[in-house]
């Protein structure tokens, strides 16, 4: 019986098809990414997975409310989704505490689950900035060495701050704290931070972290798109203007699906037509507003920024390459509808795009480039 589910899984693997039909991409763009049939959501909540908690000091079922938000990478042959995770410790966006799960796929569609999260508020170093909200809405990319990088919210209720921490096997994590912390003093150290997109290139069939310049690179923000520059990858340097504010990049449109937040996804991509980034638009509600698409609705966009200059801003899409089609992700925790995709490997020569749906579940997305 297994072998003729996963011979079935297989099947459902290559046997995909668009659920909307989508503009043909400029040739600089990635896709189209399109859903595997009968697959999805590929993570969903469980009741029956228990963790001692640290900080409550007791045993709780900690991803029993919601799955999504998922970071994703390759290491030795198979795909690994760390996904967010939250418990039932409170009512309503933000207010229960998140932890990062592990889960590992041969195919990317069947998920072997670990039964305690990787990455989660302990009795750490981290107390002040991770309780009681929690580690959120990872990234995650791989150095050629092998050295994971892991780059998430830190959330304690007050201010949202990004935090890095690194891994040689996915498992245990070195957490490093704010990554603005020791930048110009401090001074972006307790502003609201998140969603960093570190810079990465294919390389020899994966995707691997890269420099500009003698500088890794990222991507991060919002409610723009801001940069950053970091020496050894978990501590960061905004760029800035003249002036020392941050440098902003990109921001929302009025009139478009990105009219509200313009909120960095996956790892962005060195390719030789320029710098892809995918990033999550919000429509905002109101006379600013796309009227093709939900207020409040989540899509995906991609925006393309100089490979010679990485802070030069060159176009995006005018329409977003996904959006909110199935029931999954237009209910659950966010009912205006949610593609908020965060995790993109690149494993046996396809593109593999997971994806949050409406906050409450993890799903799947390919692109096929000998389809293009």
């Amino acid at each position: 019986m297994k072998r003729l589910f996963t011979l079935f899984a297989i099947f459902l693997f290559v046997q995909v098809q668009a659920q909307t039909p989508i503009a043909k991409l400029p040739v600089w763009a990635l896709g189209p990414f399109i859903r595997p049939l009968g697959v999805n959501p590929v993570i969903a909540p469980k009741a029956d997975t228990k963790f001692y908690d640290p900080m409550q000091e007791k045993d709780l079922d900690w991803e029993n409310n919601d799955t999504f938000n998922p970071a994703a990478t390759v290491r030795n042959g198979k795909i690994y989704v760390l996904y967010r995770a939250e418990d039932k410790s409170g009512v309503g966006i933000g207010s229960r505490t998140s932890r990062i799960g592990l889960a590992e796929s041969t195919d990317g569609i069947v998920m072997l689950r670990k039964p305690a999260p990787v990455l989660f508020p302990g009795k750490d170093d981290q107390k002040e900035f991770e309780w009681t909200g929690g580690c959120e809405d990872p990234r995650v990319a791989v150095t050629e060495d092998g050295t994971y990088l892991i780059l998430y919210t830190q959330w304690n209720k007050k201010i949202p701050r990004l935090g890095s921490a690194t891994s040689k096997d996915l498992l245990i994590w070195k957490k490093h704290g704010p990554i603005f912390q020791d930048a110009y003093n401090g001074k972006f150290h307790d502003i609201a931070s998140k969603s960093a997109s570190v810079l990465t290139t294919l390389k020899n069939g994966r995707l691997v972290i890269t420099k500009f310049k003698g500088k890794y690179w990222m991507y991060w923000g919002e409610n723009h798109v801001y940069a950053a520059t970091s020496d050894n990858l978990v501590d960061w340097k905004p760029v800035t203007e003249s002036n020392g504010e941050l440098k902003i990049l990109a921001s929302p449109r009025k009139g478009f699906f990105d009219s509200h937040l313009t909120e960095c996804g996956p790892p962005a991509i060195l390719t030789d037509k320029g710098i892809v980034l995918m990033y999550n638009g919000k429509n905002i509600s109101g006379p600013d507003s796309d009227p093709n698409y939900t207020a409040n609705s989540y899509c995906a966009g991609q925006m393309l920024f100089s490979k010679n200059d990485p802070g030069k801003y060159i176009t995006r899409l005018d329409k977003p390459f996904m959006v909110p089609t199935a029931s999954f992700e237009k209910s659950g925790q966010y009912p205006a509808g949610t593609v908020f995709i965060e995790g993109l490997v690149y494993f046996k020569k396809r593109y593999m795009l997971y994806y949050g749906c409406a906050d409450s579940r993890v799903a799947l997305a390919i692109f096929n480039p000998k389809r293009k």
